[in-house]
């Protein structure tokens, strides 16, 4: 498909505002930032504050608005081709509607596919730099204060905490059981388990086992049972946990990329964890909001094409509380399915598929 005129000139306006809005708004939210954290970029280098911080938060807060903003810059430029009669005469001159409508589509395309890419692949990594900086310059390194922890590490291996420290990697108080038809075959007691860095794995201090041993010889009758029991200073174990699953729930969701979070929630699924929806949520969200981009497009398009008294300003204060009323549906919508009220794929695609039809009714209302 070539472009014409007519979709360079749409382009370039739609693009052009596009990136020029997006800067401005990141200007001024850098801005506020610094001041707000001055105190706490006192002890960090002016490197790692550029590339550590500020070159990873900026794309993650180009792509939150990249919806918005594209919403915003078709509504500005439209209003002010249909206030110098543009519109009227490119629709007088024998193009369709529809027609007219390609370049935005175009656009609002390559918006929506930069996005995805970034939200599934590039900023879960970028995520990485910006929480390691910010833990320690800004929240002084994070600790987990949850006590009497319960983690079911698959069908038949649950582990039990009293308290965990994020900054050692220890866990305290420390039990570990295995299950099979309903009947424990071993445990694992320890009064505390620290990771090994160079490992990658978990040791155990001042521990005893307990290994139930059935026997199979006993087959018409009732199966006999022995238990053996070993005590020990220092042991290794091997088991599906790692200090990351003990991070905050909002830092495992930001850092993985695709293919790891859709295996986490797989993993998460088969153990029979809880709190996976808050995954699932993230997981959906990635794809449906930029596909929010379109529908925002063509509903910005529709309003601001039309000539009416007011011009921009009119144009804007309706395009504004549209967006602002999808924002908190989609809010609202997701803060169902993260409680467990709906199904999280239902929940983030719903906002879509309604303003989905206030699009459809607006192209099909629209002044052509």
């Amino acid at each position: 498909m070539l472009l014409k005129t007519l979709d360079k000139y749409i382009l370039k306006k739609f693009i052009g505002t596009f990136i020029f809005s997006i800067l401005l708004i990141i200007c001024v939210v850098v801005i506020f930032d610094i001041s707000e954290k001055i105190d706490n970029f006192i002890h960090a280098s002016m490197r790692e504050i550029i590339f550590d911080h500020y070159l990873n938060f900026i794309p993650f807060f180009a792509n939150k608005l990249s919806p918005l903003f594209a919403f915003i810059s078709v509504i500005f430029f439209t209003s002010k081709m249909a206030t110098r009669y543009e519109t009227v005469a490119i629709l007088s001159s024998g193009i369709t509607y529809r027609r007219f409508l390609r370049p935005y589509v175009i656009g609002a395309g390559g918006i929506a596919l930069t996005s995805l890419y970034l939200s599934h692949f590039v900023i879960p990594k970028a995520n990485r730099h910006k929480q390691a900086f910010e833990d320690k310059y800004i929240n002084q390194h994070y600790q987990t204060m949850a006590r009497n922890i319960h983690r079911q590490l698959d069908k038949n291996t649950v582990i039990y905490m009293e308290s965990y420290s994020d900054g050692d990697k220890r866990c305290n108080r420390f039990t570990l059981e295995k299950i099979k038809n309903f009947q424990q075959y071993y445990m694992l007691s320890a009064d505390g388990i620290q990771w090994d860095t160079a490992k990658k794995k978990w040791i155990a201090y001042n521990y005893y086992e307990r290994i139930a041993h059935s026997d199979s010889s006993q087959k018409n009758s009732a199966k006999r049972y022995t238990e053996e029991l070993k005590f020990g200073q220092q042991k290794e174990i091997d088991i599906n946990f790692k200090p990351i699953d003990m991070g905050r729930i909002e830092s495992k969701v930001e850092i993985m990329t695709y293919p790891e979070l859709k295996k986490f929630i797989a993993d998460e699924t088969e153990k029979g964890s809880s709190g996976i929806e808050r995954f699932e949520v993230e997981n959906y969200m990635r794809t449906a909001f930029p596909f929010s981009t379109f529908i925002l497009t063509i509903i910005g398009v529709c309003i601001s094409s039309r000539r009416v008294r007011g011009g921009i300003g009119l144009h804007l204060a309706m395009g504004l509380l549209l967006a602002a009323s999808y924002m908190l549906f989609s809010q609202v919508s997701s803060t169902f399915a993260i409680n467990g009220l709906m199904h999280p794929l239902i929940a983030v695609w719903i906002p879509n598929f309604l303003y989905g039809g206030i699009a459809f009714y607006l192209y099909r209302t629209a002044q052509k």
